[in-house]
């Protein structure tokens, strides 16, 4: 079977939200929904998974996007290093995260990210798009600090849950996007 084709993975659920023991089993199988994470028992939650701080950039050019991904053109991100203390202070703004755990989504399965709660009253919000079935990577966010006295985060720090969904059936071919595989050294 090809890198990219997956088969939906045995025993889900009817369309759905995943709890807590569906992802466990699915994330100590032999090919893990999620792997790369930090600490098991403190990032499974009932509804959905916590994703860590890994790294942070600052946005430092303008991004376009046209009608065609010819068009596209992502602004860089500088990275951000972490202080001796493995903090980072961030003044308001957007920045671009990268999270410590590759997700690997079979055929059958869906995501959404929302921030975790403490993120938003810290007045910090994430934003994230769609992560369709059979998309693999370490995924990038945009994060916001609209608290006018700014935010400082911890390398590792959960901050943002990641709901997956169960597919009425598996869809026929899945994400094949530019950011499959995305932030994934190689022979990872």
């Amino acid at each position: 079977m090809a890198e990219t084709e997956q088969q939906p993975r045995s025993g889900a659920p009817a369309a759905g939200v995943l709890g807590r023991d569906e992802l466990e089993r699915l994330i100590r199988s032999e090919r893990p929904l999620v792997s790369d994470w930090l600490d098991l028992a403190a990032q499974i939650q009932p509804n959905g998974f916590d994703l860590t701080l890994q790294a942070v950039g600052r946005l430092n050019r303008r991004g376009i996007l046209g009608a065609d991904d010819a068009a596209r053109v992502l602004p860089e991100a500088r990275p951000i290093p972490f202080e001796d203390d493995g903090f980072v202070t961030l003044a308001p703004g957007p920045y671009q995260i990268i999270y410590n755990e590759i997700v690997d989504l079979p055929y059958d399965l869906m995501a959404l990210g929302r921030p975790r709660s403490s993120l938003c009253r810290c007045g910090v919000s994430i934003h994230t798009a769609v992560w369709d079935a059979g998309y693999r990577g370490r995924s990038t966010s945009l994060l916001v600090v609209d608290n006018p006295d700014g935010f400082r985060v911890q390398r590792n720090a959960r901050v943002m849950q990641l709901v997956f969904f169960s597919l009425t059936g598996a869809v026929g071919q899945g994400y094949q996007g530019a950011y499959q595989g995305e932030n994934i050294a190689a022979g990872h």
